[in-house]
Formats: structure tokens, sequence, C-alpha cells
């Protein structure tokens, strides 16, 4: 099995990925909106990708936050509300916004399980500063870091409930990026005790199944390279400071602020101590590299990942999901 997770490139496998991956054996694989047109087109895909990975548990990614951020989108699919609803309740009844968070993301959970979905990119755990890139904006859930981690534990267990492995991120913080990481390379200049307010709320969940990087420059930790590709960052703030052993993954090694090849950023990203390398955009050469690159994926990999799907082999618990829905609005109508 390859360490890494890829794209596809429509709303069936073509004959091309179908050969590639059947060789490649990814570890799982991440779904966009040119990948969600219906219920239906989207079980058979998924059903699609289990069949020929010949793994039960085989992790299917997707993006849905709620707010700005939705690969599956009305009218197909209901709309949820970004991370920042939740923390305008909490201000004025936090035990009402953390309910309302996890009945949201026990809802949206059932929502992604029925599709074949068993991954979600949530929650977010960047604490939010006046400055912060609109990248990340209303997507955070506050500016407090415990009040952050509260209601991301609160999605992750509703995630969980739904049958679905949540995925903290962006590690060890983003939000004190001041530009997109999807177009340049952010850097942060603040020094090592302030960045303790930053990593706090991961420290706090440190046990989640998954987590995902961030390409960020931490001056204080490593001014020449990027979270991502930071063996210091990784192993003494993630893995140390931090504290997480969950599987830990890239943040899209496509975007602009990480340079080089597809093939040397993702093995760049491998040797710097990342269990998987995300590879979004289903381009075919770039696969290709990638997969040629990189080799198996070793053994504590392997064990994070069966970690991480162990904690939803039971499935969803029962859930109605138009209940689920009605109590989260009427919690967050109390805002």
């Amino acid at each position: 099995m390859k360490p890494v997770i890829f794209g596809l490139s429509g709303l069936t496998l073509t004959d091309d990925e179908r050969d590639f991956f059947g060789q490649a054996d990814p570890l799982g694989y991440i779904l966009f909106k040119r990948n969600c047109a219906d219920r239906a087109q989207m079980r058979a895909l998924t059903d699609s990708l289990r069949t020929l990975s010949g793994r039960d548990d085989l992790p299917i990614l997707i993006d849905q936050e709620g707010g700005r951020v939705a690969r599956m989108q009305p009218p197909e699919w209901p709309a949820f509300p970004a991370g920042a609803a939740f923390d305008a309740l909490y201000e004025i009844a936090p035990i009402s916004a953390i309910e309302a968070a996890r009945s949201n993301a026990h809802a949206l959970g059932l929502m992604l399980r029925e599709v074949g979905v068993n991954v979600d990119a949530l929650p977010l755990l960047d604490v939010r500063r006046p400055e912060t890139s609109n990248v990340i904006g209303d997507r955070s859930l506050g500016s407090e870091p415990m009040r952050v981690a509260a209601l991301g534990q609160a999605v992750i267990e509703g995630l969980r409930r739904a049958g679905v492995v949540g995925i903290v991120k962006h590690m060890p913080g983003h939000g004190r990026a001041i530009v997109d990481s999807h177009l340049e390379l952010p850097r942060v200049s603040a020094p090592a005790a302030e960045l303790e307010t930053d990593i706090e709320p991961f420290a706090a969940l440190n046990d989640a199944p998954m987590g995902m990087t961030c390409h960020v420059v931490f001056e204080a930790w490593d001014a020449e390279h990027p979270a991502t590709l930071s063996p210091h960052v990784i192993a003494d703030i993630i893995r140390g400071r931090i504290g997480f052993d969950g599987l830990l993954m890239t943040d899209d090694i496509d975007m602009k602020a990480l340079s080089g090849t597809a093939g040397e950023k993702a093995a760049a990203a491998l040797a710097a101590g990342c269990d998987a390398v995300l590879d979004c955009w289903a381009r075919m050469d770039e696969m290709v590299e990638i997969a040629a690159r990189l080799g198996d994926a070793p053994p504590e990999t392997l064990a994070r990942l069966d970690r991480a799907m162990a904690t939803v082999a039971n499935g969803p618990e029962p859930g109605d999901f138009g209940e689920l829905i009605a109590k989260r609005d009427a919690l967050l109508a109390l805002a």
C-alpha cells in the first residue's frame, strides 16, 4: 500500500484510473465537487473504490465542513453552517453550543456515510486571530483555544457516532497565517511562547484518530521549512509537544505554498515524518510520479491507519437525520 491519498477526475473511475489505482494501491481517496452528483452516483463510486482495493475499511475522504467548504451541495444535499455559528452560540450558552456542534456533526456524518464516505476533513482547530487570513475566517471554531477544543471534540464525537472518522486540522495551527497557503507560503514570526496558544486545542485533542498538517513556516521552530516538510515541527512539536500519535497526513501538496514537483514534495513530506501524502487533483502524470517516488507504507503508518479506522468499525449508531438537524437549529436559534 502506497502512503498516499489520491483524488479522482470525475463521477466514475476512468479505465486509466482503474488500472493505475489497482497497481499503486493508495492508502485512500478524497472526493471533491467534481465527484459528487447525487446519492446513487456517489454510492456507486465509493463502492467501486472499495471493490478495487479489496478493503472494506478503505478511507474515502471528503472536505465537508459546512459554510463555504462543502463538496456535496444543494439541492441534492442540505447546506450546513460554518464553524463560526457554534462559536457565536458558545458566547452565550457553552453547553448548548457543544450539543449543537455534536448534533450537527452527527447529521453531517450520516449524510456522508449514506454515500460511502467514512472520513471527513473536520474539525478545524485553528485558533482565529484578528489578522487571520480569510482562507480560515468563519471556518474557525473561535479565538479562545479551549473553546475551540471543546467544540472540536464535539465534532469528532458527532462524526464518530455516524461512523465517520474526523481529521483535526491544520496542525500545528493555521490561525496566525495572514496569506492563503493555496496561493503562497505563509510565514509566522511569533515567538515560541506565543505559539503555545495555537497548539493548545491540538494538545487537548491529541488522541484524535487523524490529523492534517499546514503549509506554514513557523520561524521560531524551523525558519527554513513549512510544517508539512519540517522534521523538527513534526517530531518535536506535533508528535512531541502536542503528543499526537494518530495518522498524520499532509494538506494538499498541490497548494502553491510548496515548491517542487509532485513527487519531490510527496517524498519530502514522508521523509519529514508525515504518514501519508494528500494529492487532490487527479492529474495522472503527477500521480504516476508520486507512486514511483514512494515506497510501501511502513508498519507504524499501517498501525495508525488501523487504529483510526477501528474507531468507526461498528458503523453508525442510531440517529435520525431530521431530528438531529431540528435539534441543531433550535439550539443555534438561541444566538
